[in-house]
C-alpha cells in the first residue's frame, strides 16, 4: 500500500507535499481550501504551478482533496441541497486545476427523509456535477463510507452499491473504505475471519475494483458504536493487527492509504514506519519502533493507484 496522511497546507497549497515529505509519505491528502466556510477564492495559476512543483520536488504522488464537511449531498431540502452541490463543483474544478486526482466526500445524512429517498437525491448531485465539469475527468469521485452517526447514509455497502448504481459513470466514481468507520458501523475488521468477510461481501455488493483508497484509522469507540472517533495505529478498539493484514494484502498493494490519526506529524512518521516494517511480516506480530525515514533521499514514487486537510480533519455530526 502507498502511505500518508492528512497533512496540513497552511500557509500555501504546496505545503502540503512537503510535510508529506517530512512524515515519510508516497501520497497525501489534503484540504484545498478552509473546509469550514461555504465560500472559497478560486485557484490561481500561480498557487497551481507552486503546488504541482512542490508535488514533483518531494516525490510524492497521488494526491486526494477531502471535501468540505459543511456539504450535504443528500439534503432532503432543495436549497441546501443546491448550495452544497454548488460548493461540490467548485472543489472538483479546484481539484483540476491542481492535479488532484480523487476527491474524498462523506454522502450526506437524510435529516428524516430516509436512505432511499437521501441516497436518490445524492446520486443525482453526483450526476448533475459529472456532466457539469467535463474538464475535470481526471478528477476521480470518491465516497467514504460513513459510522452510521445520526442519520449519515453510507454505512452500509448496499449505500454505496446504490449510489455507484444510480449515479452511473463507473470511471468517474469510486469508493474510500475507512477502517474506523467500517468497525464502527458494524463491520467487523478485527479478527481475520472478520477481515476475510468484510472484503468478501464488499466484492459481491460493491466490486472491489471500485476500491479507490483507504483512511487507515484505528477506533476510540467499540465495534458497532455508530460514531465517528478515530484514534491511534494499534492505541484504539481494532488493533495493530488489522493494518498489518491490509499491508500484506496484495489487492490492496498499490492504492493509496492515508492516515487520519490524532497522532499529528511526529506520529504520523512513527505510524507509517510500523506499517511499512508490518509488511511482510507475519499476523499478530506486534510493530516494532521504526527509526523516522525522512533522512532517506527521496524515491521516484511508482505510478498512483489504477483506481483510481489546511490541518487535520475535525469529525462533525450530521
Amino acid at each position: 500500500m502507498l502511505l500518508g496522511a492528512h497533512v496540513s497546507v497552511a500557509g500555501g497549497l504546496e505545503n502540503g507535499p512537503k510535510e508529506g515529505r517530512t512524515i515519510g509519505a508516497d501520497v497525501i491528502q489534503i484540504f484545498t481550501r478552509n473546509q469550514r466556510q461555504w465560500d472559497a477564492k478560486p485557484v490561481t495559476d500561480e498557487e497551481a504551478l507552486r503546488f504541482r512543483d512542490s508535488l514533483k520536488a518531494h516525490s510524492i504522488g497521488t494526491v486526494m482533496s477531502h471535501a468540505s464537511y459543511l456539504l450535504n449531498l443528500g439534503a432532503p431540502n432543495a436549497a441546501a441541497r443546491r448550495k452544497s452541490a454548488a460548493a461540490f463543483q467548485a472543489e472538483i474544478e479546484r481539484c483540476a486545476k491542481l492535479g488532484v486526482t480523487l476527491l474524498n466526500f462523506h454522502p450526506g445524512a437524510h435529516l428524516g427523509s430516509g436512505e432511499a429517498a437521501s441516497i436518490a437525491v445524492a446520486a443525482e448531485v453526483l450526476r448533475e456535477a459529472i456532466e457539469e465539469t467535463p474538464d475535470a475527468r481526471d478528477v476521480r469521485l470518491v465516497i467514504e463510507n460513513t459510522a452510521g452517526q445520526g442519520s449519515c447514509i453510507g454505512h452500509r455497502f448496499e449505500h454505496l452499491r446504490d449510489l455507484l448504481d444510480q449515479v452511473g459513470f463507473p470511471e468517474r466514481v469510486g469508493i474510500c473504505l475507512d477502517t474506523q468507520h467500517s468497525f464502527a458501523a458494524g463491520y467487523d475488521i478485527k479478527s481475520a475471519e472478520g477481515f476475510a468477510q468484510l472484503f468478501a461481501e464488499f466484492d459481491a455488493k460493491v466490486g472491489l475494483r471500485h476500491l479507490c483508497a483507504f483512511h487507515l484509522n484505528d477506533s476510540k469507540v467499540a465495534h458497532g458504536g455508530r460514531v465517528d472517533r478515530h484514534e491511534c495505529l494499534g492505541q484504539g478498539a481494532i488493533g495493530f493487527e488489522t493494518f498489518a493484514r491490509l499491508m500484506n494484502d496484495p489487492r490492496f498493494a498499490r492504492l493509496p492509504g492515508f492516515l487520519e490519526t490524532p497522532a499529528g506529524v511526529e506520529g504520523w512518521t512513527k505510524e507509517i514506519a510500523q506499517l511499512r516494517a508490518a509488511a511482510g511480516a507475519k499476523p499478530g506480530t506486534p510493530p516494532r519502533a521504526a527509526a523516522t525515514p525522512t533522512s532517506r533521499p527521496p524515491a521516484r514514487r511508482a505510478a498512483r493507484a489504477p483506481a483510481a486537510k489546511k490541518g487535520s480533519p475535525r469529525r462533525r455530526a450530521r
